[in-house]
């Protein structure tokens, strides 16, 4: 496969993965405000919107003003940031666009519709209660991407390189949300009732689709470990971290069965330790240890996959090109 097409089936599944979860985080926060007068009134409008912003990467030209709606219209629709969910969407249209040729006529046509409904959405969504209803809309026409994409395009290489970029960032996305929330255990608002844990414990959940896979497997015991676990090393449920692993490094060795880079065994091998990070240990022996730091690990493991990925299969050497033919 060439490069540039590599190059951009890749980097489209990211941004719209990206999408995605902003979307999520927007939309739970936005719903658990509605709890603030009893029991999430200890958390701040302050804290809670500047947590989002962390969980995000702390995204350059958007900031907490003390406007709610401001900052959730900006995370939306704000021309000036990269991390807005409009702006990740027409990311993941242009890098389409340069591939048109490999996708099937289904994807485009979706993906082209959920741009032009966000680029409608800017003139016409100008109030909370119009951008309340309009958020879940982007999740279902993701959603629809994702299963137009798995049931009209052939499993090949091309398809691989979307599931990496999805599960990359997906597994990235997950890792950070967590480490913010874990640093927020040690810094607790003054009061931590237990109406206040239960709500904070059930928004990260739904801030990863996980609130009744969770449920189905642990009922209601919303505690931080048993929380951890399930978004860690749950191996079946499609938005832990274990699982996204798994399924990269299943894209990785596909990817590499269909190249021909012996210098493919590099990129093994560091998968395979960020995969084995998370396979070979039970959450006792996460907690153990520095949970921030066993966290820190994850997220600069899978910067290393992505610095392997794109040294292989996106930038190799001319020398690495020729020895291929």
């Amino acid at each position: 496969m060439l490069s540039r097409v590599a190059d951009s089936l890749y980097w489209m599944s990211r941004y719209l993965e990206r999408a995605e979860h902003t979307v999520r985080l927007i939309d739970v926060n936005m719903s658990l405000m509605l709890d603030e007068a009893s029991t999430t009134a200890n958390l701040s409008l302050e804290r809670r919107w500047k947590r989002v912003l962390a969980c995000l990467g702390h995204p350059g030209q958007i900031e907490w003003n003390g406007d709610f709606y401001q900052l959730t219209h900006d995370l939306t629709f704000s021309t000036r940031s990269h991390a807005a969910i409009v702006n990740s969407i027409a990311q993941a249209r242009e890098n389409a666009r340069q591939v048109r040729d490999e996708l099937s006529s289904e994807q485009w046509q979706q993906l082209n519709r959920l741009y032009h409904s966000m680029t409608a959405a800017q003139r016409e969504v100008s109030s909370y209660n119009a951008l309340t209803n309009f958020l879940p809309t982007v999740v279902y026409d993701l959603h629809q991407f994702q299963g137009v994409t798995d049931s009209t395009m052939s499993h090949g290489e091309g398809w691989q390189f979307i599931q990496l970029g999805r599960y990359i960032e997906r597994a990235a996305a997950t890792t950070t949300l967590m480490d913010v929330y874990h640093r927020e255990r040690f810094d607790p608002p003054n009061s931590t009732s237990a109406g206040y844990e239960f709500l904070e414990g059930a928004g990260l959940l739904r801030c990863c689709s996980a609130f009744e896979a969770y449920c189905n497997a642990y009922t209601a015991d919303f505690t931080p470990e048993r929380i951890t676990e399930f978004l860690l090393l749950n191996p079946d449920f499609p938005h832990s971290v274990r699982y996204s692993v798994d399924c990269l490094r299943s894209a990785l060795m596909a990817i590499g069965s269909k190249s021909g880079l012996h210098v493919a065994d590099e990129l093994v091998r560091v998968s395979g330790r960020l995969q084995a990070s998370l396979s070979f240990v039970d959450i006792d022996d996460v907690l153990s240890q520095d949970v921030g730091a066993y966290l820190s690990n994850i997220l600069q493991q899978c910067r290393q996959v992505h610095e392997r990925v794109f040294r292989l299969y996106i930038q190799y050497s001319t020398q690495t090109a020729l020895a291929m033919n």
